[in-house]
């Protein structure tokens, strides 16, 4: 009888994890399917917004986007950078510190400024931004806690335009997401500088089905990848 119960219990056990693995997978495949699907129609509700900077020109084709968004229904803004980039985040102030509305008042303060680990630094080896990459992970899971409750709403939208910092990022809100703990809308913009074929940041994104929209600043990257959208150059 010990026996019986034993294997009764193992089983028991399998049948739940077999259970939870089917759940997982059923809730993987309906955040594939509507990725990218409006959901809110025509809301004008508010949006807390994760904006992911890189250096360089990735900084610099990000804030030329941020210039035409309407700051109102995207606030409070979050700018989070690599730790070892010294500029992103001040140029972004210098944008935030710019902004001022009809009246020529200055826009209240809705921006706030993190750094995160760099999952890959330019030039170093695959083999060693494994680790590297799990430590930024485990600091973006930590960031993303760390921001509850302004980020912990119902939806988040992540902007991101191909600096490996967004991996982590954009792999704990999409674990998020599956786990039902929030919506978040990852929108992907991968850089000017990728005519011919797609980022490494940009091809995981893509491959993976974590981006619910991508878009492509060459039309023959459109034609290599149908899922992305081609929207012209914003330069």
């Amino acid at each position: 009888m010990p026996v019986l119960r034993q294997i009764m219990a193992s089983g028991s056990v399998v049948a739940a994890l077999t259970a939870l693995v089917l759940l997982i997978l059923i809730r993987f495949l309906y955040i594939v399917h509507w990725g990218g699907k409006s959901r809110h129609g025509k809301s004008r509700r508010t949006y807390s917004t994760l904006i992911v900077l890189g250096s360089g020109g990735h900084t610099a084709e990000m804030l030329n986007l941020l210039s035409v968004l309407q700051k109102d229904r995207f606030a409070p803004r979050f700018y989070i950078a690599a730790a070892t980039d010294n500029m992103s985040l001040q140029k972004a102030r210098v944008m935030e510190d710019s902004l001022i509305d009809a009246a020529g008042v200055k826009v209240e303060e809705t921006a706030k400024y993190l750094q995160i680990y760099r999952s890959r630094e330019v030039g170093q080896s695959y083999v060693t931004s494994v680790w590297t990459t799990l430590v930024a992970t485990a600091h973006a899971l930590y960031l993303m806690i760390q921001l509850r409750p302004e980020v912990f709403t119902l939806e988040v939208q992540i902007l991101c335009n191909g600096p490996g910092t967004c991996i982590p990022l954009c792999a704990i809100a999409f674990l998020f997401k599956v786990l039902g703990i929030r919506w978040s809308s990852i929108f992907y913009m991968e850089s000017i500088a990728r005519v011919k074929r797609l980022s490494l940041s940009g091809l995981l994104l893509y491959k993976l089905r974590v981006a619910d929209q991508f878009f492509v600043q060459w039309p023959q990257l459109q034609r290599k990848y149908p899922r992305a959208e081609y929207v012209g150059c914003l330069m």
